[in-house]
């Protein structure tokens, strides 16, 4: 059994909004529906946990309460860090569940071909999390702002989400994080300082976390780009009419 927990307390400070980004409007729905569509639409994924503020819990019980073609879900309190947010969602899990991934709610454009291989790795390997090769040159700096070093751009890869894991992989990473108060930058992290490998499985580079409104207007693009594969593309009637009479 996989459930999937969404860490989706956070508010959002840099989309400058006022609430939580995930009620933002995206293809004409909450971007928290569309992520959550996206997981339902997955046969492997049997269970959805979303990890929310205290008071933001009613208003999103009644939100999907109202949406058709949800897989079962739980909605429990979320923390005042991801971390505490994911551990939350972590010990309301099934306790059938024997892989756990964890989604940024705030990644809506994720695609079911990226999820069944996250969860197909961890099957072999036990932790996997996708990630998509950098395309810019970075740098390292030094206090004063000046480059210190470049490192080789051919070995930097971008952490994206979802990341998942055996239950009990995780469940042992974030009792270790606890016992050392250690807080880390994802799933990833905290499961690494174990002692455990983490494998990457090739993400997408549409799989977007929406933090800024640049990001929103981006995915806007995106999911219009994607409605429009659809659709049947051909060349203008009036250039295909002039090649054909300069072909003659």
């Amino acid at each position: 059994m996989v459930s999937v927990i969404f860490p989706a307390a956070g508010q959002g400070r840099r989309m400058g909004l006022g609430f939580n980004k995930i009620f933002t409007e995206l293809a004409g729905k909450p971007i928290l529906i569309q992520t959550l569509l996206t997981f339902s639409r997955c046969d492997c994924i049997d269970e959805l946990v979303i990890a929310v503020d205290v008071n933001e819990m009613d208003i999103i019980k009644k939100v999907l309460g109202r949406m058709p073609g949800l897989k079962p879900y739980k909605i429990v309190a979320g923390g005042s860090e991801r971390q505490y947010s994911v551990y939350n969602g972590l010990m309301a899990v099934s306790p059938e569940a024997d892989i756990v991934l964890v989604h940024d709610a705030a990644r809506p454009l994720i695609s079911e071909r990226v999820i069944q291989n996250v969860v197909d790795e961890v099957m072999l390997s036990g932790s996997a999390v996708c990630a998509v090769p950098v395309k810019d040159t970075t740098a390292v700096i030094d206090e004063m702002g000046f480059i210190e070093k470049v490192p080789d751009r051919d070995k930097l890869w971008a952490i994206q989400t979802p990341q998942g894991f055996r239950k009990e992989i995780l469940a042992q990473a974030h009792q270790k994080a606890q016992e050392d108060d250690f807080l880390g930058t994802d799933e990833a992290s905290i499961v690494r300082r174990t002692g455990r490998s983490v494998k990457l499985v090739m993400g997408d580079y549409d799989n977007i976390k929406i933090t800024t409104p640049t990001d929103l207007f981006m995915a806007e693009m995106l999911f219009s780009h994607k409605a429009a594969k659809h659709v049947k593309i051909k060349m203008s009637s009036l250039i295909s009419d002039i090649l054909g009479k300069m072909q003659k």
